[in-house]
């Protein structure tokens, strides 16, 4: 099987789409979404409804959360919030029920997949410890996941861990073994935040026992005049050039 990974979308249509047809070339049999399809973009219905219409399995990422009304924005920063509260707006009775929906984490064959942490959509993972903590709630999880997909960030990244001894990879190729468990970040589509303004996805392929990250250019200048048209905080539309 091959697995097309994505997270972060952010209501991003460009992007989106181009990861989609970039996606479309690259004979993958499922495509899963991290969360966060929408927030600081300017898309939100739109990108819900591609994700909908074609069957991507996806969970619920914070300001999915918030944009649905299950959570208030109480710990966001004020262009998050702004954005958050503007999505909750927008959207149609249809994608709010169908955020709504969405379960915090999700297996699929042996790849766990969450937003942030397992158990905790809000929770940032970026430092050692809290990979560590991650691998051994991953350890414990019936079904025996070995691969653990979450975004949360904006930042690629991966480790793999044998016993207590946790490795971060260094390449965009990372070979899987069945004897070890690996935390994977795909990045993010709709807003990177690791200096590279491309839109960000992995792809899994389980019979090569192979995770690649790879990267698609987008219309950056399209997405940009929507976020102003639309009245959001220019800063989002800002930081998009330089991928922060």
């Amino acid at each position: 099987m091959r697995y097309a990974v994505l997270s972060d979308i952010h209501a991003n249509l460009e992007a989106f789409r181009a990861v989609l047809d970039r996606i479309a070339g690259l004979r993958v049999d499922r495509i899963a979404n991290l969360g966060d399809s929408v927030g600081y973009n300017p898309n939100p219905n739109e990108c819900l409804e591609i994700i909908r219409s074609e069957g991507i399995v996806s969970v619920l990422g914070n300001h999915d959360a918030v944009a649905a009304g299950i959570e208030e924005p109480e710990n966001f920063n004020p262009y998050a919030r702004h954005a958050a509260l503007w999505t909750r707006e927008q959207l149609t009775p249809e994608n709010r029920d169908f955020l709504r929906s969405l379960p915090r984490e999700r297996q699929i064959d042996r790849l766990f997949l969450c937003h942030g942490s397992i158990h905790d959509t809000d929770r940032y993972i970026l430092y050692q410890n809290d990979v560590r903590d991650n691998f051994v709630m991953l350890a414990a999880l019936p079904g025996r996941p070995h691969l653990l997909f979450l975004g949360h960030s904006h930042i690629q990244m991966a480790f793999s861990s044998e016993g207590r001894i946790i490795e971060q990879a260094r390449s965009d190729r990372i070979s899987v073994y069945d004897s070890k468990l690996y935390l994977i970040n795909p990045g993010s589509v709709g807003q990177p935040r690791d200096g590279d303004p491309d839109a960000a996805f992995a792809v899994y392929d389980s019979d090569k026992g192979v995770v690649s990250f790879l990267r698609t250019e987008y219309d950056i200048p399209a997405t940009q005049d929507k976020i102003i048209r639309a009245g959001l905080p220019p800063r989002l539309a800002e930081r998009l050039s330089v991928g922060r």
